[in-house]
């Protein structure tokens, strides 16, 4: 016996989404999309704001206990 679509447990959904995105991550479209991005890299020299930033998020988290 087949169900429903209104009979799908949360589980059943889970596993069908899982599969769609594993589909489409490995379809040819998407592989041709990502290959076309620019390369993810490191940069080790951050702007002197951004670390002041930084270091203040630091600060705050290591007196919150974070």
């Amino acid at each position: 016996m087949t169900r429903t679509a209104s009979e799908n447990t949360a589980s059943d959904r889970l596993g069908e989404l899982a599969s769609t995105i594993r589909k489409q991550a490995a379809a040819p479209a998407t592989r041709r999309h990502l290959r076309g991005l620019p390369t993810f890299k490191v940069v080790k020299d951050v702007p002197e704001h951004l670390q002041a930033l930084l270091d203040e998020l630091k600060d705050a988290e290591r007196k919150a206990d974070i």
